[in-house]
């Protein structure tokens, strides 16, 4: 078996595959506190609920935008498992040519979803992240990495709006029934549900005008992809473990 994990800012995103297959998958928070037993305590119980034996798993692979996060995981990896992971990063193969002005800026989880799509889709294509960031990854027909978005996430959209407005509240992730909303609640949700729709649908039909390529597949990934992607009619597909197949591909070009 194989353990594909992807450390967020906000939530870590582990998957274990059996063979191609993704067998299980869980989300945990991000915590830079956590020491490396901590972390071992709570992956290996959630092994245990699903009657998985670590000697199974063999090999993993892990992206990661926390330094200190990835040291933990690296660390418990060899020390529980066994194992010695692939760290995507400067120097591994990803089978994707980055053109930016400086490739070492782009994010690791950015790298391995660009690598996914162009494994999976083989065609131009527009990466939607909606996570701790929205951002949006571009791909090429010839499968390079031309350049990406970066906007602030739906959830920090949310909390600042209620942290620096003193007369709104908190209110949950969630699309009210309609965009009018009748009280402040529905009103707020509405704004940020439906308004980071707008930004996505804005964002795809510019992105699509510049880069001039043609026929080019949406995708979308990240924690709260599921929720925007209903109502962005230029998503194409959302992909919530696209991350963890884009770990496991690259692991396996890089042990070819």
């Amino acid at each position: 078996m194989f353990l594909a994990i992807d450390i967020g800012n906000t939530s870590i995103n582990i998957g274990l595959f059996d063979g191609s297959k993704l067998r299980n998958s869980w989300r945990i928070a991000t915590n830079r506190h956590k020491m490396a037993d901590e972390y071992a305590v709570l992956l290996l119980s959630l092994l245990v609920s699903e009657e998985i034996d670590i000697k199974d798993i063999k090999a993993s692979a892990l992206c990661a935008g926390v330094p200190k996060v990835r040291a933990a995981f690296v660390q418990m990896l060899q020390r529980y498992f066994k194992i010695e992971p692939l760290v995507v990063g400067a120097g591994i193969k990803t089978g994707v040519k980055i053109l930016m002005d400086n490739p070492k800026e782009v994010g690791a989880d950015r790298i391995v979803n660009s690598a996914a799509v162009r494994i999976k889709y083989n065609q131009a294509a527009i990466v939607v992240d909606l996570g701790t960031a929205t951002t949006f990854d571009i791909i090429n027909a010839a499968g390079e990495y031309i350049g990406g978005v970066i906007s602030p996430g739906i959830e920090l959209a949310a909390e600042g709006l209620s942290e620096r407005a003193a007369a709104l509240p908190s209110v949950e992730l969630a699309a009210p029934a309609k965009v009018i909303g009748k009280n402040t609640v529905d009103a707020m949700k509405s704004g940020i549900v439906y308004g980071y729709a707008e930004l996505v649908e804005g964002m795809i039909k510019r992105i699509k005008q510049e880069s001039g390529e043609g026929k080019t597949v949406v995708v979308a990934t990240g924690g709260y992809a599921e929720l925007v992607a209903p109502f962005v009619d230029s998503i194409d597909f959302v992909e919530p473990s696209l991350t963890l197949e884009g770990l496991r591909a690259i692991y396996f070009m890089n042990r070819a």
